[in-house]
């Protein structure tokens, strides 16, 4: 017959296929189930009032068009709906696929078993595909996959998350649209079972088995499955246990594959007594703790309380008595194997020979080893025992008590065993490597020493008193042809035949009296000791590698290894050369990984390779967190550094423990990933945590101090950025590493990642941490609650800078660079604050506030848009205000009329807009004075970029100079670096785009006039305000304006000139023929805006001279 995995038999490829791609889909649901969007869980109380109404469980099936109705009738809640969609449609996709997967498993699996029965597969039928060993296997292993998949969804995801992403999910996708969608078949299987994995949480009624049964299945099918594990040893792992009394561990898999399977046929676990009792002494007649899955572990006691005849049956095995027999049992091993291990791993007492004499000696040792770790693991762990559960509480009492647990003692064991196995292991492999080429070595040294002896007694040979004897000749030749025509391949004949011939040796020297010469009695005895050499050589077999694979599975610890983390890291914090033993046992628990990937091989899978990362990256992930502990040792002794560094005067020769690093670096440990970079990965992640920690606790401001709290904290924040800075500088020659490349990478992408959590509140489209380029699995930057409305400290730090230079407190002069308290005249602060800023963050630091103040600025320019949309252009009497000025200032070549009275009628009528007005231009204003100050700070400390500019500038100059190459780079992201480097003018930028607006140009001059009589001009300071009640500031209320007017099409800004230009003009003709010798402080202002305008935007006086004769600015300038 032919093999049933083989690739032209369609029945064994089919079923193959679907185990493979079990085992795939569980490792997509669990590495989903870290990426579960927390606002599905609709914990907090802000979520709740935030979501509450498009987040929906499956009550929106009820009625979908309420839901839909109550979303409809708020623009507001549409919007945050279609918000809510754009940032979770890929993850919420990606859930969905997993789901679907889930389903569609098990409808191929109920249509292969159709197919089977059908006769699809010719010469096949369920009971011949069971009679099979791989068949049998692969159909167990179906139903338990899909059993598995189900308990996995409900730990992991749970059932009212899972309600709440399916229905987004059937409310944002186009699938619902489709007519082969199985959604409805999807949600019901997967609805909520009311289960929850939070301790102390009551277990639903019918649970797990309603679930199991919500896609009906064979029942004949499961009961062949639950007959062949019943009775069968269907994976042959008896014989890697010969002893009884292991075989409970050595059943383990299938155990968990049973215990699994009996859910979907529960009148067994209800009322067959006599099965469950067999079922019982079988599998669980020492244990009741297992692992079903990758180290999901499950206690029986717990899982089988609702059943009558499982819960009867397990009593006998929680019987006081046989709790404290096999507790005591591995007690005593434990004292026992410790001592025998610490002996086997002495240096050098594990030699070749050692090893060939004592293979089955040392699989012993190796079984009772592991056995005696897995059952202390499994029934002392934490997670295997609800502390709620009184009874379950006593049997871990009793099962801690009688056992003399001690966690340390354990994990030694673990330890000595794991390196006794990695030991074992090389050198048995590097022995059935060389297995062949030494046999035929010792087979020629023994084939020729007979040959020798031979000649000897042929007389020719001269050797002291040997007699010729020819017969002794014959014989001895005879018997070198014989160990010359052993053969390799067939081993057992070769035995046979080798240990004939060391019995003849013996025979020959007893009968000839050969032992009175010393000579010949040596070549036999080479001889004897080569053919001794051959058998133990041929007895090396692959079976003892596999026994030792099987007998070291350590997959059960997956996820408990995590409770001994303490004492690892405690281990090398003492003795930091115990990171090589820890190598062999994180090596052990490697060897799960070959659980979920054997099929997937097997199969061929693309899978493989997903699969395969995911469970890698866990356990690289895990090695990474007990290493941690080298550079957090590392960081503490830097923390000594650090203070030394702040706060001595001196600067001191500072240095970390050489000795103590170097051990640290024994690092060379080599796993899968190189051991140099999980040091730098560590050192990377601890700087990370100490100063993202350091720069969130330091930039903390208190709004009600006076003085602000911002120069005193950045001041601080640098000495101890600083004292990192220069720290790492020191330590990196003795841990042979780049500190300062370490340095600027790792506090650019900490404030990086900072500044795109901050935005993100400005973003429709929010950028996830998985979606970050600055967010980092291996090295994470922390996220902190946020303690005020910034979620980052930049925001802090960018608001409190924003808070302090407020318009309406303080007065900007911008020859000085410096902000002034309006009431008390005192300086509040300058230009400095953006060096300390400098100093503090760097360079990463200012672009970040750069980026976030473009960021405000767009909201605010929106925000404004909105309000004019909204508000002023929907009111009818303040448009009809409009429409009279414009009438009145037609053409604005000429002079109106009566000026002064038109345009103050006009400004009285709309004063009630022109508040919120100001107060949006001023905060554009001043976020854009923050920004120069930025740019000038960075401008000045730049050194880069100046000979591609010059190559630029020197072609527009001459162009038959080439212009840079296109293949430069530099010269698509110019743009990003100019900015970075401070080489550009924020008042040039375009922050948003923007629609006509009727009457944009009028209102603006109606602004301008409205504000003019608020401010005076002083020669000392330019245009003050007069009271600092009513509070105007000048530079961001000119610098707003412009900002206002760049987003607009350039006619808007021609037209309001133009009429700024008319009302200049008008007033000046009213006062010379009313013969007002002076000039009005509201032309001052205006020819002030002017003058401001053509200074800011750098362009030529003749655009405003157009608008204003020459000899208005002439008498203009006798004023100033």
């Amino acid at each position: 017959m032919v093999d049933f995995l083989a690739e032209n038999n369609l029945c064994g490829q089919a079923v193959l296929r679907i185990v493979s791609r079990g085992n795939a889909i569980i490792a997509e649901l669990l590495r989903l189930s870290d990426f579960i969007p927390t606002v599905f869980r609709l914990k907090d109380k802000s979520d709740q009032q935030k979501y509450g109404d498009i987040i929906c469980d499956f009550s929106y099936f009820k009625g979908p068009e309420y839901y839909e109705g109550k979303l409809e009738a708020k623009p507001e809640l549409q919007d945050l709906d279609e918000e809510f969609r754009e940032n979770n449609i890929e993850i919420l996709s990606r859930f969905y696929l997993a789901f679907e997967s889930v389903h569609k498993y098990i409808v191929d699996l109920n249509r292969y078993l159709d197919d089977l029965h059908e006769g699809v597969y010719i010469q096949q039928t369920l009971e011949t595909v069971l009679l099979n060993e791989d068949g049998k296997q692969l159909l167990c292993e179906a139903l338990y996959l899909y059993g598995v998949m189900l308990l996995v969804i409900d730990q992991k995801i749970e059932g009212e998350v899972r309600e709440r992403m399916l229905v987004s999910y059937y409310r944002y996708s186009a699938a619902r649209s489709s007519g082969d969608s199985n959604l409805d078949d999807i949600c019901k299987l997967l609805r909520s079972t009311g289960f929850s994995s939070q301790p102390g949480a009551k277990r639903p009624a019918n649970y797990p088995e309603s679930y199991f049964q919500r896609v009906p299945i064979s029942t004949t099918f499961i009961s062949m499955v639950i007959g062949r594990l019943r009775s069968d040893d269907i994976y042959n792992q008896v014989s890697a246990y010969p002893l009884p009394e292991h075989r409970s561990t050595a059943l383990a898999n299938q155990a968990a594959m049973l215990y699994v399977c009996l859910f979907f046929y529960p009148s067994i676990l209800q009322t067959q007594q006599a099965k469950m009792r067999e079922i019982v002494d079988k599998y669980f007649p020492d244990n009741w703790v297992i692992s079903i899955y990758m180290g999901i572990t499950v206690n029986l006691i717990e899982a089988w309380e609702p059943y009558k005849a499982a819960k009867t049956a397990l009593n006998y095995t929680l019987d006081a008595a046989n709790i404290k027999e096999q507790a005591s049992r591995y007690a005593a091993s434990m004292e026992s194997l410790r001592p025998q291990v610490q002996q086997l791993l002495k240096e050098g007492f594990l030699r070749e020979e050692i090893i060939l004499d004592n293979i089955p000696k040392l699989l012993n040792c190796l079984r009772d080893c592991n056995v005696a770790i897995r059952w202390l693991m499994l029934h002392s762990a934490e997670s295997a025992y609800d502390p709620n559960n009184k009874r379950l509480r006593q049997i871990k009492d009793q099962v801690l008590n009688d056992s003399k647990y001690n966690p340390k003692t354990l994990f030694q064991l673990l330890l000595d065993t794991a390196q006794f196995e990695f030991t074992l292991k090389e050198m048995f492999k590097q022995m059935l490597s060389e297995k062949q080429i030494k046999w035929e070595n010792y087979k020629k040294e023994g084939s020729e020493r007979m040959m020798e002896l031979a000649e000897v007694f042929s007389g020719v040979k001269p050797l002291t008193r040997v007699e010729k004897n020819e017969n002794l000749q014959a014989w001895f030749r005879e018997i070198s042809k014989q160990i010359e025509s052993l053969n390799y391949e067939d081993s057992t004949a070769a035995g046979r035949k080798t240990v004939q011939l060391i019995q003849a040796l013996i025979e020959v020297q007893e009968f000839h009296q050969l032992e009175s010469n010393l000579q010949v009695c040596q070549f036999l005895a080479d001889t004897r000791k080569f053919l001794h050499h051959m058998i133990r050589t041929i007895n090396i077999k692959e079976e003892v590698l596999i026994t030792m694979q099987i007998v070291g599975d350590l997959s059960y610890a997956w996820q408990i290894i995590d409770s001994f983390t303490s004492i690892m890291q405690e281990s090398i914090r003492v003795n930091p050369s115990m990171v090589t033993k820890l190598r062999a046992t994180f090596l052990k628990l490697a060897s799960a990984l070959d659980l979920p990937l054997l099929r997937i091989n097997q199969a061929n899978s693309a899978d493989l390779l997903s699969v395969s990362q995911f469970y890698s990256g866990e356990l690289v992930a895990y090695v990474r967190k007990v290493l941690q502990i080298i550079p957090e040792s590392m960081f503490t002794s830097l923390a000594k550094i650090i203070k030394l560094q702040i706060h001595d005067i001196m600067e001191v020769p500072t240095r970390l423990d050489k000795d103590k690093l170097k051990d640290y670096s024994q690092l060379a440990a080599r796993y899968e990933v190189d051991p140099k970079q999980l040091l730098e990965d560590g050192i990377r992640k601890e700087l990370v945590k100490r100063v993202a920690y350091a720069l969130h606790k330091g930039l903390i401001f208190n709004p009600k101090a006076k003085p602000s709290e911002l120069m005193p904290k950045l001041k601080e924040m640098a000495a101890t950025m600083d004292g990192f800075y220069r720290s790492f500088e020191y330590i990196q020659d003795y841990v042979s590493i780049y500190g300062l490349k370490i340095w600027q990478e790792e506090v650019s992408r900490i404030i990086n990642y900072n500044v795109e959590q901050e935005c993100n509140s400005f973003l429709r489209t929010k950028i996830q941490d998985w979606q970050s380029v600055h967010q980092s699995t291996h090295i994470p930057i922390p996220k902190f609650p946020s303690v005020d409305e910034s979620a980052t400290f930049i925001g802090r730090l960018c608001r409190e800078i924003l808070r302090i230079t407020d318009p309406k407190v303080t007065c900007y002069i911008d020859q000085m660079n410096t902000w002034y308290d309006l009431k008390s005249h005192q300086e509040v602060t300058n230009k400095r604050l953006f060096s300390e800023i400098q100093n503090t963050l760097g360079t990463f630091g200012l672009n970040g506030l750069d980026r976030l103040l473009c960021f405000m600025i767009v909201r605010e320019l929106q925000n404004f848009l909105t309000m004019l949309q909204k508000s002023i252009l929907k009111d009818k009497a303040l448009v009809e205000v409009f429409k009279t000025v414009l009438a009145a200032v037609n053409p604005v070549q000429g002079i109106v009329a009566n000026a002064s009275k038109v345009y103050t009628s006009a400004v009285a009528k709309s004063q009630k807009i022109w508040g919120p007005y100001l107060e949006a231009i001023m905060k554009v204003g001043q976020m854009q004075i923050l920004r120069q100050q930025i740019a000038n700070e960075l401008n000045f400390s730049l050194l880069c970029f100046l000979s591609l500019l010059a190559d630029i500038e020197a072609h527009y100059q001459d162009p038959s100079l080439p212009y840079p190459k296109e293949e430069n780079t530099l010269l698509y992201e110019i743009t990003a670096y100019l900015e970075a480097a401070g080489i550009h003018n924020p008042l040039s930028k375009i922050y948003i785009t923007t629609k006509r607006l009727p009457y944009f140009p009028i209102i603006n001059l109606m602004f301008i006039i409205a504000q003019l009589p608020k401010l005076q001009y002083n020669k000392n300071q330019g245009m003050t305000c007069k009271k600092a009640t009513d509070p105007v500031d000048w530079p961001p209320l000119v610098l707003g304006l412009l900002t206002l007017l760049k987003q607009f099409h350039s006619r808007y800004t021609q037209h309001f000139l133009a009429l700024l230009g008319q009302f200049i003009r008008s007033v000046m003709e009213q006062c010379t023929s009313q013969k007002i010798p002076e000039m009005p402080s509201d032309v001052v202002g205006a020819l002030m805006f002017l003058e401001d305008y053509v200074k800011y935007t750098k362009l030529s006086r003749k655009v405003v001279e157009a608008h204003v004769p020459s000899f208005i600015f002439d008498e203009f300038r006798t004023i100033l």
